[in-house]
């Protein structure tokens, strides 16, 4: 924004800032109507406004009923995990086909660094994209309160907590914790663990707290040696289940967060002459392509991947189209697809 005011000599954001005494965000949050500002701060800003003739870009291209047709979808993730979990490509798939029917552009953005989020700020600010669609946002996650604070659409994939104030859909990842332990149960398993995802994830959470409620409900002992964290990577499941074997060789189940993790178990049970299912009955989430590749084909949660997908694309539109139709918070369901594994 600041680079376009000096091409233009329109004042910038920065300078209606710097003569309100105020940081930037203030002064997006008075453009933008939040309620989240001093009344102050909004006189401030508004003398501010007034003395410099500051016009936000976002308002100059409303006034010329100007679109970019582009919505950008972040991913703060490297290349690499971006290709090895087929979680992010089914959710790239639905946006894509949904946008696609819009005619809307998507722009796909990795984040991987401190550098590279500035740059994509900066490039927000700009009012480059008509909105944003964020995947795997953990708790501390600047970028959606950024978003809201610059004044665009966003949508996230999953929620930073339960009480989430930005638009999102997520699945029941509770319910997906639960269903697994309750299935494990049911084939008479007794020492179940858990490998779960990162706990400044809400969905890693989630699907803990699910993993304790099947626990209860099948009146099985809770026993923190059998939690092991990890970070929905196929190492990660192989660290956490090294670590849970080196604790408790006499756990008879096992529920991963995710099928990626659930590969990286199976192959150090495996390693350690534990057969599957005979010895420990395992269970992933998502019902990706891995859990049915896998030997023996993995019990997994299945997730909507690619409906999350497109109904983040549906929300945000709505959104930029002024509202109505889609809900803001979308939780979809989840269902147990029982193989070989368990």
């Amino acid at each position: 924004m600041a680079v376009s005011g000096r091409q233009t000599g329109r004042p910038t954001l920065e300078e209606v800032a710097a003569r309100a005494g105020v940081g930037r965000g203030t002064v997006s949050r008075v453009i933008n109507g939040s309620p989240r500002v001093s009344d102050r701060a909004k006189e401030a800003v508004g003398q501010a406004i007034a003395e410099l003739g500051y016009v936000p870009n976002r308002a100059a291209r409303a006034l010329a009923g100007a679109r970019t047709d582009a919505i950008a979808l972040v991913i703060p993730e490297t290349e690499a995990r971006l290709f090895a979990e087929p979680y992010f490509l089914d959710i790239i798939r639905g946006v894509s086909a949904e946008l696609g029917d819009a005619d809307m552009q998507l722009l796909l953005t990795l984040i991987r660094s401190s550098k590279e989020r500035q740059r994509f700020e900066q490039y927000l600010a700009a009012q480059r994209v008509d909105g944003v669609l964020l995947v795997s946002v953990h708790r501390d996650d600047p970028l959606p309160d950024l978003v809201e604070e610059i004044g665009l659409p966003a949508v996230l994939n999953g929620r930073r907590s339960a009480g989430e104030p930005v638009p999102y859909v997520d699945s029941d990842n509770t319910g997906a914790g639960r269903s697994a332990v309750a299935h494990l149960a049911a084939r008479g398993r007794r020492r179940i663990a858990t490998i779960t995802g990162p706990l400044d994830m809400y969905v890693a959470r989630c699907r803990l707290d699910g993993y304790r409620d099947g626990l209860a409900a099948a009146a099985l002992t809770a026993d923190e040696h059998l939690v092991a964290e990890a970070d929905f990577t196929e190492e990660g499941g192989r660290r956490a289940m090294r670590e849970l074997l080196a604790r408790c060789p006499d756990l008879d189940g096992v529920f991963a967060a995710s099928d990626v993790m659930a590969a990286g178990a199976r192959g150090v049970l495996r390693e350690s002459g534990r057969r599957v299912p005979d010895d420990v009955a395992l269970v992933g989430v998502d019902d990706s392509a891995v859990a049915r590749l896998m030997d023996p084909a993995l019990t997994s949660v299945r997730q909507p991947i690619e409906e999350m997908g497109r109904r983040m694309a549906r929300v945000l539109l709505q959104q930029i189209a002024g509202g109505g139709g889609e809900p803001r918070q979308v939780v979809l369901e989840t269902e147990l697809v029982v193989r070989e594994s368990s």
